[in-house]
Parts: structure tokens; sequence; C-alpha cells
């Protein structure tokens, strides 16, 4: 259950007497243990020492099993140290780490001796779990694979690092009044987190602005401008029941005592007196920080050059300090490989170049080629406004000696073209890395990826088809065998072992092994008992124990009381156009219309169902904005109406998280993964809902058109045209030939009546009218594929009426899922990209 917990008073002094205070680190038995947490609240106090309530007993807890965590750690990176292996370096704007105390004594093994350590206090496991706040460190897909890929890292034993910022206030905390969302700053770091250990030592200067000198010899060197500090914080990350626990390192910016002016403040010019303090204070207050003004694009550049610099000056200093100089820097890449999550981390490229030509002295030709051999790329994206473009104005501003890198890898990529494809000469406005436009000049990031890279992926086989095909066609041509798909995946253990104890125990009771946590393609063994009734039964009973602390969580953070017996629908991910949360919404419009009309007679024939959505706007997006408005306003009307409120209901899920994810997904039955296809790289979600035996409504889009292969046709919704259909319907509907469906129009006159509240939804409502033109012509085909969407909703109903076919549906769901194990796509990335080898402790 996520949410608050009431306290219900604190544990009595009598009781914490009974419990000896032992310093026990690597405490096994559940005596031991209570001793150990009672040890860390006396002797690693954060609060006064006359109570010990759930919050206490909490951060008691975690430092106890940090204890744990520590020790294995330490054998883990000295183990490297001692072996020498070559090591991944995973870079990313975004770690969604979800609750660690959980994951940390389940990858243990240790959750049975922690209940039972806990209960000497007279508390429960679950209670304690619940007062951990989510680490606000990302947003959405991006960062819940990165940390999904460094829990498969250490249970794999690869040798491997994460690599992020440490923001305070995370993206935004989600609340939904009548006007809407509203965005208030995370509070997770409000008092501390108990999992990080801060690394004093580990402290690299960063520098902006500035100028580039030229010296004597021909050398550069970038100088002046401002310099801040990047502090290390480690927070651990246990394999599953292995010893090896790898890091996740998270910058800090700092200045330094002396960047305080003691005369200014002194002159009462206080806030003049710490302006370098304040800026570095802004370098990860927040994710993603607003990048309408030039200042915002300033900062978001800043984060990122940031995260590049700190993290490669710690990856050069660990290679230095296993070797005695001179460096032989050919050999770098054979012991570093540095992968690049999407185009945030692309300041890696110029950034190490510069540290190899300037700070080491190699010549271009021989930087470049370890530069080459050492970087590899993931795109996630084909939306052109997620392919980033800098201004090269800015770059030149912020950072005058990358620009000069850039520019050179530019030209020289240029002359590459023009000497060997003279054939591709007219492409080279498209595919250079600097756009001259003289309107406006930028550098395109993925473009600079894709020259450096020696590895470029997509996440999805369809991702990575369109990409070769079409977004990365011309650079496929010039190196054909740089481009892969790597199909994302999601890691078992937090996505089922943990979030779904009851079903874990069925499957791991009729495959008659529970090997399938680390080797998930067992799970095909399912599908010989998937028409067996006593299995049937235990499902049904195991999703049952699911759904209802899902409607408890319902309860307790909307106040909407939902039915366990009705059909559980569920949309959760960012809110964006592409995704479609609006087709959602506009199909329950059309279903609450329709069950008006009908007699009580006919509803009784219907499929109840309760329709959940959730997930954050970007605050800046204006139609996502409305989108969740309107889902709201429409839950209002529906849950309210006395007639049809036992048929369906509809809640919008607040502050979506991963905790609330994992009580979400679980309980769900059928979830919606409607994107306009060929716009989602891939999607992790949709593998998630999969395994936890959840059918998909859903579009050929990303990962879903595998997971329809894996799981069967048969027990997978489809609807909805094909990414190679999307470019021509868009054609026709420009040349006016779109024949919207009576059910379409139906839908959008029923909000225009105004029977959902006053707000003026028509913006919201043109972006699907008209043939062409900015924010309008339904970009994104809702309209054309409302019909087949809404005869696939009805495909659903009979399906769900004939409860044996659902449960077997359901079954075959989880026993089609092996594929999307994040182990898996990790093996691969290891063999096929890094040239990485098991390194486990022993």
């Amino acid at each position: 259950m996520v949410g608050k917990v009431e306290v219900k008073g604190g544990v009595s002094a009598a009781v914490l007497a009974k419990v000896p205070v032992v310093a026990n680190p690597l405490a096994e038995k559940p005596d031991e243990i209570a001793s150990n947490i009672n040890y860390h609240a006396q002797f690693s106090p954060h609060f006064s020492p006359f109570k010990f309530e759930l919050e206490q007993a909490y951060y008691a807890t975690a430092e106890s099993v940090r204890d744990r965590l520590i020790q294995q750690w330490n054998e883990t990176y000295l183990h490297f140290h001692k072996v020498d292996p070559k090591q991944t370096y995973y870079l990313s704007m975004e770690f969604l780490q979800g609750r660690a105390l959980t994951n940390a004594i389940g990858n243990l093994n240790i959750q049975d001796a922690y209940a039972d350590a806990l209960r000497k206090f007279g508390l429960e496991l679950e209670e304690i779990t619940e007062q951990e706040k989510d680490a606000a460190l990302g947003n959405g897909g991006l960062g819940r694979l990165a940390s999904c890929f460094l829990d498969s890292m250490a249970t794999l034993n690869l040798p491997a690092w994460g690599y992020g910022l440490r923001y305070r206030h995370g993206l935004f905390k989600q609340r939904i009044t009548k006007e809407g969302q509203k965005e208030f700053a995370e509070d997770w770091l409000e008092k501390f987190s108990p999992w990080e250990v801060v690394r004093h030592d580990i402290l690299y200067p960063i520098r902006f602005f500035g100028r580039v000198e030229v010296n004597p010899d021909g050398s550069r060197k970038w100088v002046g401008g401002e310099v801040l500090q990047a502090l290390a914080y480690d927070v651990p990350i246990p394999g599953y029941q292995t010893k090896n626990t790898i890091s996740l390192r998270l910058w800090e910016a700092k200045a330094r005592a002396e960047d305080f002016d003691l005369f200014l403040f002194n002159d009462g010019q206080h806030e003049s007196a710490s302006v370098l303090h304040s800026r570095a204070q802004q370098i990860c207050a927040v994710l993603y920080p607003g990048d309408a003004t030039e200042d915002g694009k300033l900062l978001r550049l800043k984060q990122q050059f940031f995260l590049c610099s700190a993290s490669l000056q710690d990856i050069i200093s660990r290679f230095k300090e296993r070797r005695q100089g001179p460096w032989n820097w050919s050999e770098f890449p054979t012991k570093v490989a540095v992968q690049l999550n999407d185009t945030h981390p692309t300041l890696a490229i110029p950034e190490l170049m510069r540290l190899l030509m300037d700070d080491e002295g190699l010549g271009w030709d021989e930087a470049w080629d370890v530069t080459t051999r050492t970087i590899a790329y993931t795109n996630h994206t084909v939306l052109p406004e997620a392919l980033e473009k800098w201004s090269q104005a800015v770059m030149w501003k912020l950072l005058p000696r990358h620009m000069e890198i850039i520019q050179e890898i530019d030209k020289r990529f240029t002359v590459l073209i023009k000497t060997t494809r003279l054939d591709l000469e007219s492409e080279l406005s498209s595919i250079s890395i600097l756009d001259n436009n003289p309107q406006k000049p930028v550098v395109r990031m993925a473009n600079l990826c894709v020259v450096t890279s020696h590895a470029v992926n997509g996440v999805a086989q369809l991702h990575s088809d369109i990409l070769k095909s079409e977004l990365f066609a011309n650079y496929v041509s010039i190196w054909p065998t740089k481009f892969q798909n790597k199909t994302n995946g999601i890691t078992p253990r937090r996505w089922l072992r943990f979030c779904s104890p009851e079903l874990s125990s069925i499957i791991t009771k009729w495959l008659k092994t529970d090997q399938w946590v680390t080797n998930l393609d067992l799970l095909t063994g399912l599908r010989q008992f998937a028409d067996n009734e006593d299995l049937q039964a235990e499902w049904l009973s195991a999703k049952k124990a699911n759904k209802q602390r899902l409607a408890q969580y319902v309860l307790q953070v909307t106040g909407e009381s939902i039915d366990p017996d009705s059909l559980f629908d569920i949309q959760v991910k960012r809110i964006h156009e592409y995704k479609r949360q609006l087709l959602n919404i506009l199909g329950v419009i059309y279903r609450y219309k329709k069950l008006k009309e009908m007699s009580p007679e006919e509803r009784k024939n219907t499929t109840p169902r309760t329709v959940m959505i959730g997930g954050k706007a970007f605050a800046t997006y204006t139609n996502a904005i409305r989108i969740v408005k309107l889902v709201n306003d429409v839950g209002a009307v529906v849950n309210s109406d006395p007639e049809l409120n036992s048929y369906l209901k509809v809640v919008f899920v607040p502050n979506y998280n991963v905790s609330v994810a994992e009580v979400l997904i679980p309980g769900s039955e059928l979830s919606q993964h409607i994107s306009t296809a060929g716009m989602e790289a891939s999607g992790t979600s949709n593998m998630k809902f999969a395994l936890n035996g959840c059918l998909i409504i859903g579009t050929l889009d990303g990962a879903n058109v595998e997971i329809r292969e894996e799981v069967g046709e048969d027990n997978f919704f489809l609807f909805g045209a094909t990414a190679e259909d999307v470019p021509r319907l868009r054609k026709e509907r420009e040349n006016g030939l779109f024949k919207p469906d009576p059910r379409f129009e139906e839908a959008k006159k029923f909000i225009r009546s105004g029977v959902f509240g006053s707000y003026d939804y028509n913006p919201l409502l043109d972006s699907l009218e008209g043939d062409s033109g900015y924010g309008r012509g339904d970009y994104f085909l809702v309209g054309y594929d409302f019909p087949s969407y809404m005869d696939a909703q009805e495909r659903v109903d009979e399906a769900y009426r004939d409860k044996k076919r659902w449960l077997k549906m359901s079954i075959l769901s989880t026993a089609g899922s092996g594929k999307f194990s994040s182990d898996r796509t990790i093996a691969q990335y290891a063999k096929e990209i890094w040239n990485i080898q098991e390194c486990r402790v022993p």
C-alpha cells in the first residue's frame, strides 16, 4: 500500500529497552538485526532521543540495511580494483529509482528476518517501508529504464557504474485541484536520504563561460569564467542474491568558501556576496527546468555539461589510478565503456576530446580514436522536438572550447562526405552536426552522437528499424555496422517478485522453481497450465488481492470508492498528445453517453469498468495540462451520477511515481498503450503490465509489436493505423480526405455541450479539427483511430464477461513476458556494445 500510514503513537521506551543496543552491521538473525536497528536509533541519531515513531524506525531500519550494503559495496569495488576489468559507465539525466528499502532487503533475501526483527518493536515491515519517499531523480520511462538497467548490471555481476545528478526537488509533486494540475517542489531530501553516502574526497572543478587561450606551441586551454565543484554522493545498488553491489554516483554542485565575498557581505551586499553559491544551488535544484528563456536554456545546458564533465573526470581519474604513468591512452577504450542514455549527455563527446587533448596532451587523431571507441549512444525518440538542438550562440557563450571541438568534428565529417560519398553531398545540410541556418544556427546533438559513437542503438525492433530506414538512413549507408537494436526490458525483481508477492508465489509453485526471477524465459512453462482450473482459481485470487489493495489506495488518495469486481482499466505514463490519453478519455465519454441512453435492463448486460489515468503533464505543455483537467472533469460528473456509477468510474491517480506504479500495475487487468504508431520508441510500462498478467489494448507501436508476438495475437487487443500508414494518412488529411466517424463527432459534441463544466475545451478539441496548420489537423490521428479503438474496446468487454477465457489470456500474458527482462537487455549490451565480462565477487 502506497501513501502515508497513520502514525498510531511510537514504540514505547519499555519495548525499546527490551531490545539490546548492539552494533551488528552484518546481522542475519532477527534478534541481531533488531539490536542493530536499535543501535542506529541511539547512535546514528537524526531526531531528538525521546521518541521512536514510524519515521524514526524507518531511518534506523534503512541504516541497518545500509550497513550490509556498504560492506558488499566495498568488497565489490575492491574486487574490481584487483581484477581491473573493463567497466561500463552509464550516463543518464534521470534515474527513477523508487523506494530502496523493499528492493534492498528483497535482493539481499532478508525480508523475513527484517519483518521478524521489526515485530520485536511491535512494528510491521509494511508500515515501515511506507515511510520512505521516492527519490525524485527522474520523470518517466527513460529514468526508470536506467534504474532497471543498474539492477540488472548488479545482478549479472557486471563491473559498472551509473552517473546522474542529485536533484533536490525532482520534476515536481503533482496535486489535483478543481483548477486541474498544480505543481509543487518535491521534498524527498527535505530531511535526508539514508541510502546515499557523501564522498567528501571526490570533488572535481567544473568550468563555465570563460575563453580559449592559444599557447605558443599551438595547444589550447580553456580559462577564466566561473568554476564550481562537483561533489559525489554514492547510492548502493545491490544485485539479486549475489554479493555484487554497484554504485549510482550522483553529482551535487557546490561553490568553495573562497567564492564567498566576505567584504561585500559585511558591506551589506548579501546577495552579491554569494552569487556563485546561488548559481551552484540552481544546477541541481530541479530536473528539466523550464527553457523558454535564455537563462532557462543556459541552466539546462549547465546541468548536462556538469554531469558529463564530473563523470568523465572521475572515469579518467580511476583509469590513471590503476596505471603508472605515462598512460597508454590507446588502452583507455579497452578498460572504459561510456553509454549515453539519449542525447542529454552528448557533451561527453567534446568534453572527453578536450580532457584528452588539453589536459593530457594527445593530438586530435589519437583523442578522436579513443573517444569514438569509448562512447556509444542510445536513441530513445523519433519525435523531432525531443531530438535536442542547442543554439550555437548559447553554446559559444557557455562552452567556447567545446564549440571549437564540435566545429572541427563537423568540418572533418564534411570532408569525409565530400571525398568519399559524393552521392551524399546534397544531404549534407541535414546530416551535418552544425545547422548554420542564419535565422537559427544550432548544434544537432543526435547527429553529433551518431557521427562519433562506435555503436548506436534503438530500444525496440520497430523503433530501431525506423531509425535505420528513416531518421538515420544516410548514416547507415556510411557505417552499416554501427546500428543495433536493444529491445528494452524491466527488472522482474521490482516489477513482479516484490510488488506482487501473491502472484510470484503461485508462479514459483507451478513452475516448481524460483529461478524465473533471474531467468525470466522460464515463465513459458506456465503455458501448459493456462487451462488448468486450479491455477486459474489461484491466479484469480492473487489478482483479486491486488485489486483490493489498489481500491484501498484509490480511496485513500482520491476519496473515490471503486468496485474491485469491475474491470480495472489503467493508463499511466507521462501526459503527452502522442501517448493519446485524449483518445482514452474520448472513448470513456462516448461510453458514458451510451450508458446514459440505455434502459436499466440494457445496462445490466454491459461490463462494469473503472478507468484510471495517471501521469504528470509538463508545466508548460498547455494541451497536456488541458487533458489532465478534462479527465478530472469527466470523473467528477461520471462518479457522481447515481444511475451509472456502478457501471463506470473514472479516476485520475495523482502524483504518479514508481511506488504508485507498484500498486497500480499488479491491480490492473487492462492497460492502454495507445500511442500513434511509430511515435513511442519502446515503452516499458507495457512490459510491466504484461508481466503482471494484465492484457494490453494497443497500437503496433514500440515494444507493443514484440509483446504481441510473445504473448500471442489472441491475447492482445490490437487497433489503429500502422507506422507505415501514418505519413500517408496525414497527407490525406491535409488534402481534405478524412471522413470522421459519427461516434467521434458525438463524443466531441458532448464535451462542447458543457456537460463536464464550464472550462473552455475548445483549444484542445480544435487540435483535432481542420486539415493542417499548427496545433490543428489531428497530427496524432486520434480521429482516424477512434472507430477501431472503440471496436477493440467492445472486444475487451466481451472477453471480460467470459471469466475463464480472460484468466487464460492473463496467464498467457505473463507466460509470454520472458523476453522483456532487463537482464536479457543488459547481457546484450555487455556482449555486443560494451564488450565487458562478468566480474563476480567471490
